[in-house]
């Protein structure tokens, strides 16, 4: 897995020679938004959106970070973790010189608290999708339990934590929305104004729609980090406002969508820094079992023939894409290469609609963000296809920040969304698992028995190539199933100023960046 990601990353050789340089202290990191018109909230627990990550890696801090260079999760939080011999106890020495930004050591007893917090019996949080693997986890969110069983506190800095099979937890334990908060401020009404964190940065300023702002927190535990003495980050979810933005000069760096793709590549000066990586997101149509035609396979595979989904992604993503086969993405070290994505093929399609008794079509509606490279644009474009095999479309279109909502909570009959898959391929899978529940990652509630088998044997074995073997037919099967017309995996693009330094191409998402790292130049107009 780790070759292969390394692979698909690719960098402009500007920005390995940025990195030879010496880092400069002081200046502002301006760095942007771009998925959404807001942020959810400031309790980054409650949202497993980019947008909401973007901030939180600035403010909060997890057990693990990704590596983009070593392409693995790390930990961060830990200064070691030790696995029990059955693979199922993993013990975490917590580091002593961090700090949250109010004053106080962080403690085993956070640790605790967060995980605990996590699996509220009350509160549907995203990061239950990991947590849920400790032992005794889901007997609590149940109220079968008083506390967490895999949790154990061995002393101030240590943490023991048990799971209901062997996995790795990096993989899980690096995401933002299981940041470890500080026990004794988190339940104040105030946390949820002013955020509280381990982070490089501590909180300033919050503008809804507009901007976070937050400043140098001395008491790091990276000697000499952060770099940069404050940080923003505006929100703009409108590539026009970010094209404008970045030509201004008035922001560090951009994520460009797939007509900015074009125009910064053709441009003499901006295509000398440009980032790009494939990363491990599907963007893909779920379709709602509970909606009677989507529950039967022959209507989701109709819909997969349906749709010229080439030529979507060459006029309208621009070829900022790779087309999905199946679920796991290209830089997935389980990955089938011999998959062949769905034809298109309108007549296969109106013949599997009427062996499935929609001769005459069926209408649905469809939800859906603005999001240019996987919203409303792209639905848009696929609603002429499905008429044309009797299939009408009504457009629901929702705020980014509403739409993890609605999907989470089943409150659609069909989505279109980029999700996370990768770069664990277990992880991603398990969200197939019939036991995995709407609100944590079967978006789709799918259900497949055979899947369930594959996904707990490949979980039991210390086998990596029964482990990739068994994953790689999950992933055919799911594209014989096709609960989601399967669009395609992202290329992600990103453009930076010649004075901005220390950017890493992040295939679990490139907007996500560590700010301690990054730092500004003399050239930049931000003092």
């Amino acid at each position: 897995m780790l070759a292969r990601l390394a692979l698909v990353a690719t960098i402009s050789l500007a920005a390995f020679a940025a990195e030879a340089q010496t880092p400069r202290k002081g200046g502002t990191i301006r760095y942007t938004a771009p998925y959404g018109s807001t942020f959810a909230n400031m309790d980054i627990h409650t949202s497993n959106r980019t947008q909401d990550e973007l901030w939180a890696k600035a403010i909060h801090r997890q057990l693990y970070n990704w590596d983009s260079v070593a392409n693995k999760p790390v930990p961060e939080l830990a200064t070691s973790v030790t696995a029990s011999a059955d693979g199922m106890t993993h013990t975490f020495k917590l580091r002593q010189d961090a700090y949250f930004h109010h004053g106080r050591q962080l403690k085993a007893d956070d640790v605790i608290y967060t995980f605990t917090r996590i699996m509220s019996p009350k509160v549907a949080y995203p990061g239950s999708r990991y947590v849920r693997d400790i032992k005794g986890a889901e007997a609590y969110q149940k109220g079968e339990a008083k506390t967490i069983e895999g949790l154990k506190k061995i002393d101030d800095f240590t943490v023991e934590i048990t799971f209901k099979e062997k996995i790795e937890p990096g993989f899980g334990f690096m995401n933002s929305y299981l940041s470890i908060y500080p026990a004794d401020e988190a339940e104040k009404e105030s946390f949820q104004a002013k955020p509280i964190g381990l982070g490089p940065f501590k909180f300033t300023e919050y503008v809804p729609g507009s901007r976070m702002a937050g400043e140098r927190w001395e008491k790091f535990y990276k000697p000499g980090k952060p770099y940069a003495d404050r940080f923003v980050i505006s929100i703009m979810g409108e590539a026009a406002a970010r094209d404008v933005a970045f030509r201004n000069r008035e922001i560090d760096a951009s994520i460009l969508g797939p007509a900015q793709y074009v125009a910064y590549k053709a441009d003499a000066n901006l295509s000398k820094n440009i980032l790009e990586v494939a990363e491990v997101f599907t963007r893909n149509m779920g379709m709602n079992p509970t909606f009677k035609p989507f529950a039967d396979k022959r209507v989701r595979q109709a819909i997969n023939h349906a749709i010229d989904t080439d030529l979507i992604i060459k006029r309208l993503v621009r070829d900022k894409a790779f087309r999905a086969t199946s679920w796991l993405p290209t830089s997935s070290p389980a990955y089938d290469e011999t998959l062949k994505p769905y034809a298109f093929d309108p007549d296969k399609a109106k013949k599997l609609l009427t062996e499935a008794g929609y001769a005459d079509g069926f209408e649905f509606e469809w939800t859906a963000s603005a999001n240019e490279s996987w919203g409303v644009p792209i639905v848009e474009a696929v609603i002429p296809m499905l008429a044309r095999v009797g299939i009408k479309v009504k457009i629901k279109p929702v705020e980014g920040t509403v739409l993890s909502e609605v999907v989470r909570k089943g409150e659609y009959q069909a989505y279109i969304w980029s999700n996370t898959s990768g770069p664990d391929p277990y992880a991603a899978l398990k969200c197939f698992h019939s036991k995995t529940p709407q609100n944590a990652c079967n978006y789709v509630l799918y259900n497949n028995p055979q899947v369930d088998k594959l996904l707990d044997e490949a979980g039991a074995t210390d086998d990596q190539g029964k482990r990739i073997a068994a994953l790689k037919q999950v992933n055919r099967i799911l594209q014989e199933d096709a609960p989601v017309w399967f669009f395609n995996y992202n290329k992600a693009v990103m453009a930076y100023q010649p004075w901005l330094h220390g950017l890493q191409a992040n295939a679990t998402e490139l907007a996500i960046q560590y700010y301690e790292d990054l730092w500004v130049d003399e050239t930049s107009p931000a003092k």
